[in-house]
């Protein structure tokens, strides 16, 4: 950009005045009255140069929904296409024969349970004839390898009951399966979502763990962007930035994650961020998909405060640039001095002060001096209006 020392600054300011008094006068100018402009405010604001990285819109959601049991495919309640909620149901699996199963294991279980019940007595009986033998140690009946034998005999029948529990445990075990059996022959919707794919038909057999359908959570979407590895700096977690759906449609977006990931190839690395919007889909008039192409605004380097002016405010004159200033009612054109572009404005490096209006419409017929109005353009203070009639009181009271 072209550095203008301050006597370069003054000869193009003079030079554009002369210019701007050498335009034609515009008829409201000739005839008094105030031209109708448009005007718009210097104001000193942050600046944070941004550049664009092409990114897409990927779903927090999405997923192939897994067969849980195995079976023959009865019913298919989906297809590609439809939106679902979570629990609805999407596929019927084999039914009858998962039933059976869960019917058999009950009538096992119940078996197991009864050979509890008959282990148990026959250790009872087993620990009475002990007993029986042992208040006759001190007699002549006793015999030692009788009461040996029966000692065995109450280990053997302790065993078994041990192992008969076993068996209720397994049974039990066993019930519980054909149960989940049961639920999971009902496969439902994990989640809200579009069903994007469908990996079965009806009759097809699925063994535990083969795709039923594919779904997409078309309303819990983020965006990703592969950034420059250079460009990183910036993206603190949370750090809010600009992303652009279409040329009308841009949201605010957070930087979620930085992926500890490097491409090798394009040394990018994949940043996530979450829309401000919740919901993109439902409070976005335009339909969002997975994929989509999203434009992010990366920042680069470190803000400043600026101070700026409205693009239409600058007219080009000669080598340099000019705006036309209101000041009580009428404009005067000042030579300024332009830094970078920052969306619809200019930063000023010299000539203009915040707070200072600009005509922003209309300024390409203006000439200096000349009487602008605006809307909401402020009435003329009291005292001004009242400051020469006091002169003239005092004059005329020196005259008499």
């Amino acid at each position: 950009m072209i550095q203008i020392s301050k006597a370069g600054a003054a000869i193009v300011g003079a030079a554009m005045v002369l210019s701007a008094a050498a335009l034609p006068i515009s008829p409201a100018g000739a005839q008094g009255r105030a031209a109708l402009v448009g005007v718009d405010p210097v104001v000193k604001e942050p600046l944070q140069q941004t550049t664009p990285i092409l990114g897409r819109l990927v779903s927090r959601q999405r997923g192939v929904v897994a067969a849980l049991t195995r079976g023959p495919v009865e019913d298919i309640r989906v297809d590609v296409g439809d939106r679902v909620a979570a629990g609805d149901v999407l596929v019927q699996i084999g039914g009858d024969r998962i039933a059976q199963d869960l019917r058999s294991a009950g009538a096992e279980l119940s078996v197991a349970r009864a050979r509890v019940d008959t282990a148990r007595a026959e250790l009872a009986s087993a620990k009475i004839e002990l007993e029986r033998l042992a208040r006759l140690r001190q007699s002549a009946a006793f015999s030692q390898a009788r009461y040996d034998d029966q000692t065995k005999e109450v280990a053997t029948r302790e065993s078994e009951v041990r192992e008969a529990e076993a068996s209720v445990a397994v049974a039990a075990s066993e019930v519980r399966m054909a149960d989940i059996d049961v639920r999971f022959s009902t496969v439902r919707a994990p989640f809200d979502g579009v069903v994007v794919a469908r990996h079965t038909e009806r009759g097809a057999f699925l063994n535990i763990g083969e795709p039923v359908v594919t779904l997409i959570n078309d309303n819990d979407l983020e965006i990703e962007a592969d950034v420059p590895a250079t460009r990183l700096s910036g993206l603190a977690q949370g750090r809010e930035i600009e992303a652009r759906l279409s040329d009308a449609v841009s949201i605010a977006a957070f930087v979620r994650a930085v992926i500890p990931e490097e491409n090798a190839l394009t040394r990018t690395r994949v940043v996530r961020f979450t829309p401000a919007v919740q919901n993109l889909a439902s409070d976005l008039a335009s339909p969002l998909a997975a994929n989509q192409s999203v434009t992010v605004m990366i920042p680069v380097g470190d803000a400043r405060t600026v101070v700026s002016v409205h693009k239409d405010a600058v007219i080009p004159r000669g080598d340099g640039h000019m705006v036309f200033v209101v000041n009580e009612g009428t404009v005067a054109p000042r030579p300024i001095q332009l830094g970078e572009a920052v969306a619809t404005r200019f930063e000023v490096l010299n000539g203009l002060a915040p707070g200072e209006i600009v005509v922003i419409r209309g300024n390409e017929r203006l000439r200096p001096g000349q009487s602008v109005t605006y809307p909401g353009m402020p009435e003329p203070s009291n005292d001004e209006s009242s400051a020469p009639n006091a002169a003239s009181g005092d004059d005329n009271k020196k005259a008499t």
